[in-house]
């Protein structure tokens, strides 16, 4: 992500000269609830806050976010202290060569005493799945979230077994240790509402970071260094009532529609952006409007999810990318070069 596009998505504010809209009560808590949430993260993760809002924007989506960077740039804290301070159950997959599709869904156990099998459930049973490195497993255990992700379902011995809501996968890989990976496909790339990329800290942000190791913080001990729960399901529940409502004008459409159909013309692009990601950027930036405190999606709002929704939907072709080209520099180049509604 850029450091413009880093901000943007840092903050959601409404437009200028535009009032927040009326909206019930318990509405407006949620809102104010889970705009809490990026100070009480920050008790434990320093910088990142366009990560934060992207995690909160898939939750009021229903969608799933795939964070990627290096390794020590707390992706993994910041996904428990997300699961914290929004009081949802959380369990945590750490994904390698030998793990099989059972050990993530779950399977039939049998028990001796009663001759009979049992299902046993799995890990993604639960609010918010941290699948860590996914990309060190094979594509045979991948697939088994596949489901999971889509139908908010597992199917095990043909039986359909309902996920708790809300739920999402927050998966995590590495962006520059290939050896011993695998990739994941195009298919399940664009089950993932964001791909949000988490950047090195600047020089204050890693300073404070020592700082707050050095006053004796321990990342394992959440509870301790001031964690605490300031949202809740109920909370995102009424967020998602109130997004449903949210005003999205023809002309908006027809913006997100130019942009998706760009990237399929774009010379750098093998792949461009499917129905399914303009499904995707409608969703995120309803969510993103919704969190400034309008009931209307404006064009500044798609502009704002463009890059994080968009990036892992493209493919580039093999000569651009040995010039350098990057997913994130063409989708750049659309909403450059695509006329938004004024």
């Amino acid at each position: 992500m850029t450091e413009q596009a880093t901000t943007s998505l840092s903050k959601p504010t409404p437009e200028d000269g535009a009032t927040l809209s009326a909206a019930p009560a318990a509405a407006t808590d949620a809102r104010a609830a889970l705009t809490a949430l990026r100070a009480e993260i920050g008790k434990a993760v320093v910088g990142q806050d366009a990560a934060v809002t992207g995690l909160v924007v898939a939750l009021l989506c229903g969608g799933h976010v795939l964070l990627e960077g290096v390794p020590g740039v707390a992706k993994t804290l910041l996904v428990r202290t997300l699961s914290t301070a929004l009081s949802l159950e959380t369990k945590r997959i750490q994904f390698t060569p030998d793990l099989m599709p059972g050990d993530v869904t779950g399977s039939l156990v049998y028990d001796a005493r009663t001759a009979e099998f049992s299902f046993q459930p799995g890990p993604v049973f639960t609010n918010l799945l941290l699948a860590d490195e996914i990309n060190r497993t094979p594509p045979k255990t991948q697939a088994s979230l596949l489901e999971a992700m889509e139908e908010r379902q597992v199917t095990v011995d043909g039986e359909p077994r309902a996920l708790p809501v809300p739920f999402l996968v927050a998966a995590t890989q590495n962006p520059v240790e290939y050896e011993g990976t695998y990739p994941l496909p195009e298919a399940q790339l664009d089950r993932f509402l964001l791909k949000l990329v988490l950047p090195l800290p600047t020089r204050d942000q890693e300073y404070q970071v020592l700082a707050k190791h050095a006053s004796g913080f321990d990342p394992r001990d959440l509870a301790a260094a001031g964690v605490r729960p300031v949202a809740s399901p109920a909370d995102i529940t009424a967020a998602r009532a109130e997004i449903a409502k949210l005003t999205v004008s023809p002309e908006v459409l027809a913006y997100i529609v130019d942009l998706c159909r760009a990237t399929r013309q774009s010379p750098s692009l093998s792949i461009g952006v499917s129905p399914r990601g303009a499904t995707a950027l409608l969703n995120a930036s309803r969510a993103w409007a919704w969190l400034a405190g309008r009931d209307y999606v404006s064009p500044d709002d798609v502009k704002a999810l463009a890059l994080p929704t968009l990036r892992h939907r493209v493919q580039l072709r093999a000569e651009a990318e040995m010039e350098g080209v990057t997913a994130d520099s063409v989708i750049q180049a659309v909403l450059a070069q695509t006329p938004a509604p004024r």
